[in-house]
């Protein structure tokens, strides 16, 4: 559970930059090299890489060099994580909604059969 948490607080902290969240857009359609990746982005190569970087480090991204050539690819398992961790907290709030649903209409009917 612990180590679980510790992956989502990587994942999640990942997710919080946009540029990050467009690459790994990016990625999403297919491997692709760092000057691919970098090119739609106004920023030094150095601080593009940091991005990648972290990507690889949380292991949402994994790469691969041949000869100069770095290329990047998502690696799937740990969006699982916080899919799960988004996925129990809907479940949570459904629930509570529909409980919530039940008692207006419990609420209703009382009013209702009221004379």
């Amino acid at each position: 559970m612990v180590q679980s948490a510790a992956i989502a607080d990587d994942v999640f902290h990942a997710l919080s930059n946009a540029t990050r969240r467009k690459v790994l857009q990016h990625l999403s359609t297919g491997p692709a090299t760092v000057t691919e990746l970098a090119a739609p982005f106004d920023m030094a190569l150095p601080s593009f890489v940091q991005h990648l970087a972290l990507l690889e480090r949380c292991r949402l991204v994994k790469s691969k060099k041949e000869g100069r050539v770095r290329t990047y690819e998502i690696e799937p398992a740990r969006f699982k994580v916080a899919e799960d961790w988004l996925s129990e907290r809907r479940q949570l709030w459904e629930s509570r909604f529909d409980r919530f649903d039940d008692y207006v209409k419990h609420l209703k009917k009382q009013r209702e059969s009221k004379p």
